[in-house]
């Protein structure tokens, strides 16, 4: 997928917090070189690049290893890890938003020329991050013991080392934290070379680091240790890099006061949406735990894994559209607005096929990947949860649209007005219909997020530059599609319906909503 270079600014390529992008800082511009540095097209597209490679590396060790763990450690325990890897995943939000600050207020300062005001800046944020994740390992401490005897349905054999392994991935909060503060650093000094240099093996360790201790132990509590280990190394790696790219940081540790303010400050808006957001996306796995069983939580959590894996494309995209959307917002609102039509209406091109091809083989994929017991009980909520993921890829957009524009409180109020009626919907579908009833819930409740944002951001669009009505009714036609394919029965089928879905949706892509101009420019490549 190829975007213009013109209206694309910061490269940072991570969407869960970008709303730390459209902050400003009182008397701090950046410098016009650091500026024409952060528009060049061949920095974005190799950082776009990079984090492609660096996101989904792990994804491909992860298909071979959750088959081998489901069977050494069993079910019940590969829920139980399931929802270690939810919590580690997690644990990066004790840290209020401070790392995405960080990157914005050092990439400011090496923009407006002041660089050495870079390490009393890092240490303060750093300093202040251990403080952040000593309370969240607390958290984490008072709540084990009230999750696993009473909140989980976890089985009375596995609650002592369930606990323990608790304990030990509270120890880890602050080391997280501290990872995603010194990744900023190197983010503002636009490594992403280095990063996805540290992220590919520690996310391949993720998956495939467990398997080390399955031929001497099926406890949960060396499986999570090596999970901690991995992440003490990385923060190591993370360090030495940041004293390598910044030697000044070996001088001394500082710490000043008057940092803290404009560092929480950024945190702000922004806090609410990630931990709200996040909370939302992991909160059925806990449910279904609590409700029905850690076996059902692994029948529900392997497809998520596997389905949600799809989200690295569309937060390579937006984390590369976002800052255009910022910059473009405040200067040309006319050239912002054809940028957010063209992201989305190519998130959509890509995006369908490959959710297709997955609703279509949900059933016969799982079962040759983990079994026919494994499919019989999951394909349903991976059909479901495939459909939920198509629609709140296009979401990004929006969302991205709405912090650069500088109203990171509508996204924050949004989810936390989701909040009571995802949790009645989730109890009433979980009851009725069990884990395919929570896919079912996590997708409505992504679909009604997606049209509402969409709604919100038609409010700061200029009229001619909105999405065209053909090109919002395709989405809803792809809807269509998915729903069919879900119903179809025997593999000729299933590959015959997938072909004609494709060519079928290739040529209206082609003849209705692609314009002449690019229509031009894909031919231009052949």
């Amino acid at each position: 997928m190829r975007f213009p270079s013109t209206d694309v600014g910061d490269d940072r390529l991570v969407p869960a917090r970008p709303e730390v992008s459209s902050s400003k800082l009182p008397n701090e511009t950046l410098a016009p070189s650091h500026a024409a540095h952060l528009i060049s097209g061949h920095l974005l597209a190799r950082n776009t690049l990079w984090n492609l490679v660096g996101n989904g590396g792990p994804m491909v060790v992860a298909v071979f290893s959750i088959p081998i763990l489901i069977r050494g450690l069993g079910k019940d325990r590969f829920g139980v890890l399931t929802l270690a890897w939810a919590l580690i995943g997690y644990a990066g939000l004790f840290d209020l938003g401070l790392g995405r600050a960080l990157t914005q207020l050092v990439a400011k300062k090496l923009g407006a020329g002041q660089e050495r005001e870079v390490p009393v800046l890092v240490w303060t944020s750093l300093l202040l991050m251990v403080l952040l994740g000593l309370l969240g390992a607390a958290v984490i401490f008072l709540a084990s013991p009230l999750l696993v005897h009473r909140l989980l349905n976890i089985p009375i054999a596995l609650q002592g080392e369930t606990l323990q392994s608790f304990y030990l991935l509270g120890l880890s909060i602050p080391v997280v934290i501290n990872t995603a503060g010194l990744r900023g650093v190197l983010e503002a000094y636009q490594r992403f070379g280095w990063i996805s240099a540290l992220r590919i093996p520690m996310g391949i360790f993720s998956f495939a680091g467990p398997l080390l201790a399955l031929p001497f132990s099926k406890s949960l509590v060396p499986v999570v240790m090596l999970l901690v280990g991995g992440r003490l190394v990385g923060w190591v790696a993370h360090l030495l890099l940041c004293l390598r790219l910044v030697p000044e940081l070996r001088h001394r540790i500082a710490w000043d006061t008057a940092v803290i303010a404009p560092l929480l400050r950024f945190g702000g808006w922004m806090t609410v949406s990630n931990i709200v957001g996040p909370l939302m996306v992991t909160l059925d796995r806990f449910l279904v735990g609590a409700w029905i069983s850690v076996t059902a939580v692994a029948y529900y959590a392997t497809p998520y894994e596997l389905v949600t894996r799809f989200w690295l494309i569309p937060s390579a995209l937006v984390g590369v559209m976002f800052p255009a959307f910022s910059t473009g917002f405040v200067g040309d609102r006319h050239r912002t607005a054809r940028l957010y039509g063209r992201s989305v209406k190519y998130l959509l091109l890509v995006s369908f096929p490959i959710i297709l091809f997955i609703v279509v083989f949900a059933q016969d994929g799982l079962k040759l990947w983990l079994g026919a017991e494994f499919a019989s009980n999951s394909f349903r909520v991976l059909q479901w949860l495939a459909a939920g993921v198509f629609i709140n890829s296009l979401a990004q957009v929006p969302f991205a649209f709405l912090q650069g524009a500088g109203r990171p409180d509508l996204t924050a109020k949004l989810h936390l007005a989701e909040i009571p009626g995802y949790l009645l919907l989730l109890w009433w579908l979980i009851s009725l219909r069990g884990i395919e009833g929570a896919a079912i819930a996590w997708t409505v409740r992504l679909t009604a997020d997606t049209l509402i944002l969409f709604a919100m951001a038609r409010r700061f669009l200029p009229g001619n530059g909105r999405l065209k009505l053909r090109a919002a009714v395709l989405p809803v036609g792809a809807l269509l599609f998915l729903i069919v394919a879900a119903l179809l029965q025997g593999l000729f089928v299933k590959g015959l319906f997938l072909f004609g879905s494709i060519l079928s949706f290739a040529a209206i892509a082609w003849f209705l909503i692609l314009t002449p101009e690019e229509r031009t420019l894909a031919l231009s490549y052949r």
